[in-house]
Order: C-alpha cells, then structure tokens, then sequence
C-alpha cells in the first residue's frame, strides 16, 4: 500500500496534464482547492466541448461550394428534336386508332392515362390485328429526317447532315439525337457559335390527335448529357413554327456526397449504360418488373428480352407500369429508394429567347430558295439557334462538413487549450490506469481467502516417528493393534 500511495504521488507531480501538479504541490489549502476548482472546471469545458464536437460530427454536416472553371474548349452537349407532330397524315387517314396505341406503349416511359370510351376500341382492333407491329409501324410511318425536313444544319461553321443524328424511340415516337454518344465527341472553342438547324415540319404530311393534348406545331428539344438518354417528360423546349429559337447553355457539375452525408450510392451501377442517371436508372427498374410479370419487355425500355406485343401491352404491361407507380416499387431520390441520386451529374441550364422567324425580305428569299410561299415559311419553317453563352463550366460540390481529421484537431485542440494535454498525456494516463489495475489484482489476490485442503489419505497416515510411538504406548498398554 506504501508503495502505492508512492506512485500516485510520482504520476501527480510528473504528469503533463497541467493543474495537477498545482493541486499536489501547494501547501496551503485554500490554494490547493482553488486549484482543484480550475482543474475540474476546465476539465467540464473539455468534456462538454468534445461531446458537442462528436454529436456535430454523427450529423453528418456538409457544405456546398460553387467553382467556375474557365478553359479553351467545352463539350457540346448531346441534343435531342422531335416533331410535335408524330404520324404521317396519309398513314393514319384510316387508321387514327394508332395515336391511341403509341400512347400506350410510351406509357412506360411517360404516365398515360386512358379513358374508358377508348378501351373498347383498342380491344376490338387488337383482336383483329394480332399481329400488328407499332414499333415497325412507327419507324416507317413517323417523323423522318432527311434533307427534306432538315434544310440546314451547321456546328461550329460545319456543314452537318442528317447522318449524323441517332434515330430514338420517345413519348413522341421517332426522335433524332445529335453528338450521341457512339458518335465522335465534338466541343467548341468560342462562344457565341454552336449548332444552327434550319427545320422544315411539314404540317400537311404530318399530323397528331388534338384530342388527347397533342395541339401544337413545331420543334420539341431537350438538351441532355450524350452518355444519357433523352427525358422529355415536361423538360422538353418547345419551338413553334414560324420563329427563331436562341439557345444559351451553360454547363452545370454536381457532386453529391455519398450516404450519411448526402443520397448518392457511388458502388450502384447501370446494366445496360455506362454511365448512372436516375432516368437510366428508372427505365431499368420498370423494365425488370415489367419482364418479371409479363415475360416480355418493351421495346421502348433497356434490356434484353422477348418484345412485347400490342396484346400484351394492353392486357399486361399497361396494368403493371400502373402497379409499378402506385406500390412505389420504382422510386427516385434518396439514398433508401430504388434509384438514389447520382454521385456526379452533368446538367445544362438553358436561357431561351424567340423572335420571328425573317422579315419581309428574308422571307422572299427563302421563298425563292426553297421554290415555297411565304405562307409555308411561316407555317412549316423552325429555326434553332443552339450555343454556349461563355466558356465555362460550373462545379457545385457537396464536402464534408467536418472529416475526420479536422474532428481529432478539434479534440486536440480543446485539450490543449483547457487542460494543456495532448496525446502524450493521453498515453500517460492509459498508464496510469493500466498500473492501477495491475495494483487492484494484487491487492486481491494477498487478500484472498486460504483454500480448503481437501483429505488426503496419504495425510492420514503416521509417519515413521508416530509409528514408533503407538507401538511403545502399546507395549505400556497391552494393548495389540488389530
């Protein structure tokens, strides 16, 4: 015990936790309680500062910072047109059940929603029509480009041409992409100048239902990533016939932070796209579900499988999209949902001016370039203006609020500045403690109880001397032992 009261002592006047030694050393104990009131009460700061630091820290805080990066050459978006008006009128003359249909096989993409006067005769015509294919029917009866409805294209002073647009299936059927992915990246050196189209959409062949919402007439465009696919879904930019669209973009980055920081899961992965987005994502999760209970899959939809019929998408696959958005077995956005935002995500914010499309002598010679009136300039001609406002590009990045090491600097930082500890104090008193254990054993086992000795037959038993002795008592006795 002597020998531990000594070494409380030693560690108290050596330690470099300071206010200690103050308490151990002073004689006077007024001096030694005021002491003893500093220590405990820096030592309550420190506690209390490290516990507020620790619960900042399990909030998973984060900051957002806003870099504009300025260089010489900016991708050019992928830019995907379409017609608002989606048939050829010469096709569907006899046919006008088709705008029914498209719209029930684009409802896996886009929500539609059927009345029942139009259930009836969608039945009647898929039973006599069983092997009618809309997909082919589309294709060749749709929106067509060629030099015919695309009378001028231009990217960055180049002559473009209609080969070098992809063909893609939307809600409003053929569609054609520019600077896809699978073709040459293409980028731009100055503002001001990018992609200039020259539409003609040629009012009298094509045509749409007004009925179900489809009233306009001209050019609908998105502009998009081109390692996305196109989402129109109300985010398409409408350009209606006789104007003059000027298109600003400006290239916006988001770095999301992953969960518990922010909603981004960056180990998630697309099976039939290289790159994540929540749409690709979204169009993937209705296509399994899709293919789970119908056995087939839209064309319309990623994936591998067996193409659904017109049967089967009136009798399952429109029911199931149905099922898919009211059990929310498809969600977007957070973290926990079945598409959580993506990690990095490449948006482009646009500014859009009109104006009309040429004044009275432009119109004359248009009209005699092209051998049309002037009535059909104004109402069959679109002009699109599509260009970076500056060479630029803007980050916006979600960080950590606190990391880890900024945590132990803080930790570092209140011990030191209350207490004057540091990790070596910290080693010290981890001694301090693991000795007082080794004592607290010791003492223990010195004052353990003696163990009960058990009978032994061997202890029983005389030794040679007892042996001796009994004999002698038995002589004096007359005694003789059995």
């Amino acid at each position: 015990m002597e020998d531990r009261r000594r070494y409380h002592q030693e560690f108290a006047s050596s330690t470099s936790f300071h206010g200690v030694q103050n308490i151990v050393r002073r004689r006077s104990r007024t001096r030694r309680g005021l002491w003893l009131l500093v220590v405990t009460g820096c030592l309550s700061i420190v506690i209390w500062q490290i516990c507020s630091r620790f619960t900042y820290y399990f909030s998973w805080p984060t900051t957002t910072t806003v870099v504009v990066q300025y260089v010489e050459n900016v991708k050019f978006p992928a830019v995907t047109f379409c017609n608002l008006n989606r048939f050829q009128a010469h096709a569907v003359s006899n046919l006008q059940i088709i705008f029914l249909l498209w719209n029930l096989v684009s409802g896996v993409v886009q929500k539609f929603s059927m009345e029942d006067k139009f259930s009836q005769e969608i039945n009647d015509f898929l039973l006599g029509n069983q092997n009618f294919s809309i997909k082919e029917f589309t294709r060749k009866n749709g929106f067509y480009l060629n030099h015919s409805t695309l009378l001028e294209c231009e990217f960055f002073g180049k002559t473009c041409h209609p080969e070098d647009f992809e063909h893609v299936f939307t809600e409003y059927g053929n569609c054609f992409t520019f600077n896809y992915n699978g073709l040459p990246a293409r980028s731009v050196s100055l503002s001001g100048r990018g992609l200039r189209l020259l539409f003609d959409v040629q009012q009298e062949q094509f045509t749409d239902d007004p009925a179900l919402g489809y009233t306009d007439a001209g050019i609908t465009f998105v502009i998009h990533s081109p390692k996305e696919v196109p989402r129109f879904d109300g985010l398409g930019l409408l350009t209606p016939v006789g104007m003059h669209a000027q298109v600003a973009i400006r290239q916006l980055k988001s770095i999301i932070q992953e969960y518990p920081w922010g909603e981004c899961k960056p180990d998630i992965k697309l099976q039939y796209q290289n790159t994540y987005s929540t749409n690709g994502c979204l169009q993937e999760c209705k296509a399994r579900y899709i293919q789970d209970w119908c056995g087939c899959l839209p064309f319309i939809l990623p994936g591998n499988g067996t193409e659904c019929d017109l049967l089967k998408f009136y009798n399952c696959v429109y029911p199931a999209v149905s099922d898919i958005e009211i059990k929310g077995l498809c969600t977007v956005g957070t973290h926990n949902s079945t598409c959580p935002a993506p990690c990095e995500e490449m948006e482009y914010p646009t500014t859009v001016t009109y104006s009309s499309f040429g004044g009275e002598n432009a119109i004359k010679f248009i009209s005699a370039k092209l051998k049309k009136s002037p009535e059909y300039i104004r109402q069959n001609l679109v002009l699109i203006d599509i260009k970076y406002h500056d060479l630029s590009y803007k980050i916006t990045q979600q960080q950590k609020a606190l990391s880890v090491s900024e945590l132990l600097a803080d930790v570092g930082g209140q011990l030191g500045l209350f207490c004057g500890a540091s990790m070596i104090t910290l080693i010290e008193l981890l001694e301090y403690i693991f000795t007082n254990f080794c004592w607290m054993c010791i003492f223990l086992l010195l004052k353990a109880p003696e163990m009960p000795q058990w009978n032994n037959p061997f202890q029983n038993q005389p030794t040679h001397k007892e042996k001796n002795t009994g004999i002698q008592k038995e002589k004096n006795t007359g005694i003789q032992e059995c």
